[in-house]
């Protein structure tokens, strides 16, 4: 099998394998996407957030405070403060990273990765494009989907707090 015919094999797998609504490029919208250059995040960000936010690396599981927040309130972007996640959303998966079985509506963007070989599901905020974590098949119902977030990548809001302002 040459490297073509490898490459069109490898391409219908995935194409089963990945549920139709994540296949493909990412699905934004250009209504109130923010538009920062690599430079720009980088002097707003912590290291850390800014690697996972727009470098896409992933931080150490076991490693964000927000693993353990079992506050009731709102989990926004790190970046450009959108509300992402509400805490009614949040368990406990046992992975080490933050997790929820519902993003609010219209809060995120998803794409398909393949930097493990085998195809992902990534999601991304809508608003700015930075990337939060990944999504799987192996969550709570009512959704049955985990979204396993990084927690540099997110900012927690208690309740009764005002939500901080959209970056712009």
């Amino acid at each position: 099998m040459n490297r073509c015919q490898t490459l069109k094999w490898l391409n219908r797998i995935s194409v089963s394998i990945v549920p139709e609504e994540t296949a493909g490029p990412a699905a934004t919208s250009d209504d109130g996407r923010l538009e920062k250059s690599q430079a720009e995040w980088a002097t707003l960000l912590p290291l850390p957030a800014y690697r996972v936010l727009f470098e896409e690396d992933t931080e150490r599981a076991g490693t964000s405070p927000l693993n353990h927040e079992k506050g009731d309130g709102t989990f926004v972007c790190a970046a450009c403060c959108l509300p992402l996640f509400d805490s009614a959303a949040k368990y406990d998966s046992g992975t080490g990273w933050p997790s929820f079985w519902q993003p609010l509506p219209g809060a995120i963007a998803t794409r398909t990765d393949f930097k493990l070989i085998y195809p992902r599901t990534e999601y991304h905020c809508r608003r700015c494009g930075g990337h939060q974590g990944h999504v799987f098949r192996d969550g709570p119902q009512p959704t049955g989907k985990r979204y396993c977030n990084n927690g540099v990548a997110l900012r927690f809001v208690p309740r009764g707090e005002q939500l901080p302002e959209l970056r712009t």
